[in-house]
């Protein structure tokens, strides 16, 4: 019987449900083989699933939808032990009512379920009760108390969510401050060491303006030392002359004053040897110059390649400028030249690092700005989805963001001359600026798998306007 009860008690751990702990009630199987409870199983997905599938509880496997099989053996043997007593007895307990009927002095064993309240069998029998649902106060009380487990279960996997969404929530709140951290740094970085510059070029200039003039002021001093020296020689001269203009002075004195030559000094005012010359230029235009080697990204002079250019485009202005053409060019169709979408790439390559350009878009209607794979279809109709290797921004009626799932409005209206077009490759950003007011229009976040290149279109039939690459350099 020991040997017989173990065996029973292994087999109840086998048909136990992993959520539940309880026997199981309409057992499935999941493909990966772990069985549940029905309810179980469907309230932990409806909790715990998403965009990501759907997970085991027990081995983590991932389903891309809801899939399960009733397990007819499990609920057999569930109730194969049942039968054979290995469960606890079926019949309830009895349920212990406490009070007594006010107006018969009866036990209140019997639950009225449209009046909702206990009775007496003796009330069971009365006028007003005769016609009502009336079913025994212990099975009452056990089907509430299996509601009352039922939504215990909820209650505990709505506990355990709150406790994962609290988690998710406080480890979103460390990497947001992490990032916030890294992010403060490289601002303090880099803007430190734009401030520094400045900084010391002040400085520089400060300091040589200070040695112009201390170099001017010598020559000055110089020159006043000379003259306050001649002027002294003068004034004993002066003096010298008037004593031996007067009738008391000797022969002899008077003879030694006037053969006694004088040795004047030619005397002439200093001019300024600096207008500050040096000093008089475009100081933030220099130190913009300057500045370049201080900074990580810079305007790039980027220029366009004909051989990609759709044969109705002119390129022009040592291939800054492209603009729609009335005639066709008579060349041979390249391999990568777009045939349909009026369409021309830089000839820049990049497949790492960070990259800026600016675009003059002034007076134009309809262009299209971005980059694309280096191996992206040009032929035919071409699609400007992120899928088909294009990233782009395009002005029609207003301004759009070509996406995978079609255009995107980002503004209703333009009026920047110029659009800026900032490339970060390993980071797999790409944003797009009011290049005037740097204010920031649209960002592509994905992961560029080949290297890419600029793109530019200035649209169909608009002739006469053009898009020119601006260079600054």
């Amino acid at each position: 019987m020991a040997t017989a009860g173990a065996a029973g008690e292994d087999l109840k751990k086998e048909l136990t449900c992993a959520i539940c702990l309880d026997l199981f009630k309409e057992p499935v199987f999941l493909k990966c083989g772990h069985s549940f409870c029905r309810f179980c199983i469907c309230l932990h997905w409806d909790e715990n699933g998403g965009e990501y599938g759907y997970q085991c509880p027990q081995c983590r496997t991932v389903f891309n939808k809801k899939t399960f099989t009733k397990n007819f053996m499990a609920q057999n043997l569930v109730d194969r032990m049942d039968d054979l007593g290995y469960l606890a007895p079926t019949s309830p307990k009895p349920v212990k009512v406490y009070g007594k009927c006010q107006q018969h002095g009866e036990e209140l064993k019997l639950y009225c379920q449209t009046d909702n309240r206990l009775i007496c069998v003796v009330c069971r029998e009365s006028r007003s009760h005769r016609h009502h649902e009336v079913a025994p106060a212990s099975e009452v009380i056990n089907d509430m108390k299996m509601e009352l487990k039922l939504r215990l279960k909820e209650l505990n996997w709505q506990k355990s969510e709150c406790d994962n969404v609290k988690a998710a929530d406080e480890c979103t709140k460390n990497e947001l401050r992490e990032k916030k951290q890294r992010l403060k740094e490289k601002i303090e970085a880099d803007v430190g060491a734009l401030v520094q510059f400045l900084f010391d070029e002040r400085d520089s200039l400060l300091e040589s303006l200070e040695a112009e003039e201390a170099s001017t002021l010598a020559v000055l001093e110089h020159n006043l030392q000379t003259v306050e020296a001649e002027e002294a020689y003068v004034d004993k001269r002066l003096a010298d002359i008037h004593s031996h203009l007067s009738d008391e002075t000797s022969f002899d004195s008077l003879y030694a004053s006037y053969k006694k030559e004088l040795d004047l000094t030619s005397l002439e005012p200093m001019p300024c040897q600096t207008d500050f010359t040096n000093f008089s230029g475009p100081f933030q235009l220099i130190m913009w110059k300057k500045m370049m080697h201080v900074l990580h990204t810079m305007p790039q002079n980027l220029t366009l390649d004909p051989s990609t250019a759709h044969p109705y485009l002119d390129i022009s202005d040592f291939d800054t400028k492209v603009e729609e053409s009335c005639v066709r060019r008579n060349e041979a169709d390249m391999p990568e030249c777009f045939t349909r979408f009026c369409g021309v790439l830089g000839i820049a390559k990049y497949s790492s690092g960070q990259h800026y350009w600016e675009v003059d878009v002034r007076d134009k209607a309809v262009w299209y700005l971005g980059v694309t794979t280096v191996s992206s279809n040009r032929k035919g109709y071409v699609s400007l989805a992120p899928s088909a290797g294009y990233w782009s921004i395009c002005l029609q009626d207003r301004l759009y963001a070509n996406t995978e799932d079609g255009r995107v409005p980002v503004a209703d209206y333009w009026t920047s001359p110029r659009v800026g077009v900032y490339l970060d490759y390993d980071n797999g950003l790409l944003s797009f600026y009011d290049a005037v007011t740097m204010k920031r229009l649209y960002m592509f976040d994905t992961c560029f798998e080949e290297p890419v290149s600029p793109f530019f279109s200035p649209g169909k039939y608009d002739p006469g306007s053009r898009l020119q690459i601006c260079h600054y350099y």
